[in-house]
């Protein structure tokens, strides 16, 4: 089901939420650069940061009548970032298999063709629906607890178990919502082509 939204739009660019997706964004190699290196604490810091920033910009958008265009767009690729970042140093790290990874980026080239597709009937981007919301916080949880899991102990064998519980329905949930957007870019294209 998408998300509908019913308030103002701006085109404003510097706004709070705007500015916290924006830092998000810089956030970004610095993390990659953490986990390559190992500093694992630090990285996780600033993945707990970028969660809070997610979660924020989101909730101040909408009380401040603050949603942009600009918005709309810098906060899906700043989750998206974040998750081929993690993805490409747990992969380097050997935290997480190769089959994984390569089960996350298909997903991405998918909608990316899905995304070129609208664009070429005139349509913008599919909005973001709660389904494929829920499959991000699933995999931002999956992350930082498999990163904690490389290591030896109760703790790290603890957070392997969450954190693959976690990876399992993020993953599942991120091909589904997947498949709702395929779904939706089909129906749209259908509807064209009955209108020409």
């Amino acid at each position: 089901m998408e998300v509908q939204e019913t308030r103002v739009q701006t085109d404003r660019v510097l706004t709070i939420p705007n500015i916290l997706s924006m830092a998000r964004l810089v956030g970004v190699p610095l993390f990659l650069w953490l986990i390559l290196q190992k500093h694992d604490g630090w990285a996780l810091l600033v993945l707990a940061l970028s969660g809070v920033s997610d979660y924020l910009d989101g909730k101040l958008a909408r009380r401040w009548n603050q949603i942009s265009s600009l918005g709309r767009l810098l906060d899906p690729a700043a989750d998206r970032l974040y998750i081929l970042s993690t993805l490409f140093g747990l992969t380097w790290r050997e935290i997480l298999p190769l089959w994984l990874t390569a089960a996350l980026i298909a997903r991405e080239a998918m909608l990316l063709v899905m995304v070129g597709i609208l664009r070429r009937h005139g349509y913008p981007p599919p909005q973001v629906n709660f389904l494929g919301k829920a499959a991000t916080f699933n995999l931002m949880y999956a992350f930082p607890l498999l990163l904690l899991s490389d290591g030896h102990g109760w703790l790290p064998s603890l957070a392997a178990i969450f954190g693959w519980a976690f990876a399992g329905w993020g993953t599942t949930l991120y091909w589904w919502a997947g498949i709702l957007y395929v779904v939706q870019v089909a129906r749209l294209v259908k509807a064209d082509a009955k209108a020409d």
